[in-house]
């Protein structure tokens, strides 16, 4: 395990920014497997590590504790009791694809039925008045564990020959590209953060109100047609997002200003 930088000190710095800050960098470690074979170091060990008193050490534990990644107990110590699954946004991959390695991905098809589309759909799709969309709604495990709950609106030409295709071991992604004989070309992605309604929740096994990631994701062919809108929720205290982000050196010419 790397040796981090103590945190830093101001006079106006409060035990709570202090624990804050000491618990984003142990998490960064926790994603890291920094403590894959051993529980935690002591809260001694911690305080002197990353230059904090052990009042915010105990507090910044009691944060990570509170969100599910740590588990704490007397005479037993402080272990990891879940792991974050990383989900990267610099390639367009399914589910399956981005966790291959971690184990098997599978799908609850909770629905797959041809629908008459909201407006807003019909629009970001590109149908025609009066087209149909094919729906379909899955809940997506890794093993037994619910990580996201996807809904899926797909153009009727390609939809209907994915209704006919195993939608509970498969992406999306690898049957719209086996349907259509071309690759996928491009996707418009945003993410935020969202409350658990109570549908969400039940289906993703956690609590009503519960911080989810919402991405929304219109993805299109090579040739620029959009062919699939999603919105899926996934369980934020099981996923991180993490890319590689390069600069433009068209925005890099700035002065400073006094």
């Amino acid at each position: 395990m790397v040796n981090p930088t103590p945190l830093p000190t101001a006079s106006r710095s409060s035990r709570a920014d202090h624990a804050r800050r000491f618990a984003d960098l142990l998490r960064q470690q926790i994603h890291a497997e920094s403590f894959a074979e051993r529980g935690l170091p002591s809260e001694s060990e911690l305080a002197a590590e990353f230059g904090v008193s052990r009042n915010a050490v105990r507090d910044g534990l009691a944060l990570l504790k509170q969100e599910g990644l740590i588990d704490r107990a007397p005479r037993v110590g402080t272990h990891v009791a879940q792991r974050k699954y990383d989900h990267g946004l610099d390639a367009l991959l399914g589910l399956k694809e981005t966790l291959k390695g971690h184990g098997e991905v599978r799908n609850d098809v909770r629905a797959a039925v041809e629908i008459s589309p909201p407006p807003a759909v019909a629009r970001r799709l590109q149908l025609e008045p009066g087209e149909p969309a094919v729906y379909i709604e899955r809940v997506r495990y890794l093993g037994d564990l619910p990580l996201s709950l996807d809904l899926t609106y797909l153009v009727p030409d390609i939809g209907a020959e994915i209704l006919g295709r195993d939608l509970e071991t498969n992406d999306v992604f690898a049957l719209i590209e086996e349907v259509c004989g071309q690759p996928l070309g491009s996707a418009d992605l945003a993410i935020e953060s969202v409350n658990a309604d109570a549908h969400s929740a039940a289906n993703l096994q956690t609590p009503e109100g519960a911080a989810l990631l919402l991405l929304e994701r219109l993805t299109r062919l090579v040739d620029g047609r959009p062919v699939d809108l999603e919105y899926i929720r996934m369980r934020g205290d099981r996923i991180t997002m993490r890319s590689n982000l390069v600069r433009r050196p068209d925005i890099t010419n700035w002065e400073l200003t006094s």
